[in-house]
């Protein structure tokens, strides 16, 4: 009997143990198969956030073809480049910007004392938390100063570390206040003893920028020797356009908006290029190449280059005959040297062997998809690399309803992708149907996706989400474009040009921002026909002109020859026909 019982509990004891097993490899395969979706939804937001870096290129180019070509098509407008490039600035003084600008007694938000304390930067940080916002006669006088000070600056900052004071840098912010907040409640607040480098990309793409770039240049002036601003790609007033800090401005600030861009602009142009730390250390917000020279770059302008869109107004030949001193100044990626002792400035470039990227926003593309990051340095020790994540309720649900979040917001923005390129689509699955049954291998259609769409994505993998696929596996390849439209301001507007017109958005807002003289919001039918005539001839746009003029003639509402192009452009928008773009997988959570 004992030993019919031992038996019996030994046999319990073994199911017990398999079907735990069981289910903790079921688990396991989960939690992968999760991790899977995770890494194809980020995937899907990196690749085209790079479409979106290498279209910035196109758009710089088409400006340096603009300028060459512009005058033959519109000879009274042989200014335009000089106005682009030449700063108004000195224009307006302080009086105008500044002094005339009251601060009513209802203002409840912080009120600042020049010249700036720490108390200051105190103030600020509480009134943010609130979501107080500064008045504009502050941010202006903010903006002023900072100026004033940077321009006595070398277009590199040195800087020496020691144990007793160790530096601080931070990369990207993207005007994610709550990162910053973040990081100051971690590594405590910038000081005579707690110096900081701050390596661009302050604003752009978050909600608060102003109040970042507020902090930042608070800070700046209180602790001008222990507080460091590099300039990144988003310092730049094109590029505002284009990434919503522009918007962000002239919705925080109505009434004195502009005024506030117009002294931005002038301020990007000033600020240090990059910081040399210990003479070993370079933090730039331009990474480097092999043709980068250091030497040059002491030497360059740096408050000409207004944008990186943009060429300065007057080419200034820094090139020598020696292959080693070609140099562009670019803003676009994120990198930092570090060497083995010797001056930076001297070394040959194959000793620049260890780079690092530093991003420090959190939650970059949807909550819960990537931490922040901060590095501290002293000389002679390793550098200290120091995560975290701002944590909010989406933060703390359980992992397959962060990836499902993750999943929508990818796959929402792919799909505008797809429709905005819908017509050459859909030549080219008809190319691949010989047998018009509509339908193509999986192999086909993921062969024309990458073709037309160029996003380097694995389609295959993606399929499911995208596309209906039969029971033998083939694509109904025009479900691709199913619950999805482009919204047409005019239904008589031809499908090619509504999706050109919503693909190109972006840039032509920028280039109409950019010939707005009076920034007004509007430019004439002449001007609309004369840009339109460039643009369609550098970005091998196949649209016959006389259905932009048709389109440009209706959206003249008032008839007074003139287009509102920020609405016109607003008119091209997609619609999805139910928000839930993907479905919870069900089966997976039984």
């Amino acid at each position: 009997m004992g030993c019919s019982s031992s038996s019996m509990k030994t046999r319990k004891s073994e199911t017990s143990l398999k079907a735990a097993l069981i289910i903790q490899n079921w688990y396991r395969g989960y939690k992968a198969r999760l991790k899977a979706r995770q890494h194809y939804a980020l995937t899907i937001f990196q690749s085209i956030e790079y479409a979106d870096e290498q279209g910035q290129m196109q758009l710089s180019s088409f400006f340096s073809f603009m300028f060459e070509n512009y005058a033959h098509v519109h000879k009274e407008e042989l200014e335009l480049r000089h106005q682009f490039l030449e700063s108004e600035q000195d224009m307006w003084d302080r009086q105008d910007y500044v002094d005339l600008i009251d601060v009513p007694d209802s203002y409840n938000g912080p009120r600042l004392q020049f010249p700036l304390t720490c108390t200051d930067i105190d103030l600020l940080l509480e009134a943010f938390k609130e979501q107080q916002v500064l008045h504009a006669h502050y941010v202006l006088e903010v903006l002023f100063e900072t100026k004033k000070v940077l321009k006595q600056m070398p277009n590199f900052t040195r800087v020496q570390t020691s144990p007793s004071k160790e530096l601080t840098i931070c990369g990207d912010l993207h005007g994610k206040l709550d990162d910053l907040f973040m990081i100051f409640y971690k590594n405590g607040l910038p000081s005579e003893s707690n110096p900081y480098v701050f390596n661009g990309d302050f604003v752009d793409r978050g909600k608060y920028s102003i109040e970042i770039l507020m902090i930042l240049c608070v800070s700046f002036l209180v602790y001008p020797n222990d507080l460091h601003l590099n300039r990144g790609n988003h310092e730049d007033f094109m590029m505002n356009l284009r990434y919503g800090f522009t918007k962000e401005i002239l919705h925080k600030y109505k009434l004195h908006g502009k005024k506030i861009l117009q002294i931005l602009e002038e301020l990007y142009a000033w600020l240090p290029i990059g910081t040399i730390v210990d003479n070993e250390i370079l933090v730039i917000h331009g990474g480097i190449s092999e043709t980068t020279d250091l030497n040059l770059l002491h030497r360059v302008e740096r408050n000409k280059m207004k944008s990186v869109l943009i060429p300065p107004m007057e080419s200034r030949d820094y090139d020598t005959d020696s292959k080693h001193n070609k140099v562009g100044v670019t803003f676009n990626a994120h990198g930092r040297i570090k060497t083995n002792g010797s001056p930076i400035e001297h070394l040959p470039k194959h000793e620049w062997e260890q780079v690092v990227t530093i991003f420090s926003a959190s939650n970059y593309y949807e909550e819960g998809s990537n931490r922040g990051a901060y590095i501290k340095l002293c000389s002679g020790t390793a550098p200290r690399f120091f995560q975290y994540q701002v944590t909010k309720a989406t933060c703390s649900q359980p992992l397959r309803q962060r990836v499902y979040t993750m999943e929508n917001s990818a796959f929402k923005i792919l799909k505008e992708r797809m429709i905005s390129r819908k017509s050459d689509l859909t030549r080219a699955f008809q190319l691949q149907d010989h047998r018009k049954s509509g339908k193509l291998s999986l192999s086909q259609w993921a062969f024309c996706m990458e073709n037309i769409l160029g996003l380097n994505l694995p389609w295959r993998s993606l399929s499911s989400n995208l596309v209906n696929i039969d029971k033998n596996g083939n694509v109904e390849y025009m479900s691709s474009f199913q619950n999805i439209h482009i919204e047409k301001p005019v239904q008589e507007a031809h499908s090619t040009l509504v999706e050109t017109l919503y693909r190109y958005r972006s840039d032509l807002e920028i280039i109409f921002n950019a010939i707005d003289t009076d920034h007004s919001g509007l430019i004439s039918m002449e001007e609309f026909r004369a840009m339109w005539k460039l643009f369609s001839s550098h970005y091998n746009v196949l649209i016959d002109d006389s259905q932009v003029n048709q389109l440009a003639n209706v959206m003249d509402l008032n008839k007074d020859g003139s287009i509102d192009f920020n609405e016109f452009l607003k008119a091209f928008y997609v619609v999805h026909r139910y928000e839930g773009l993907m479905k919870p997988d069900v089966t997976n959570l039984v």
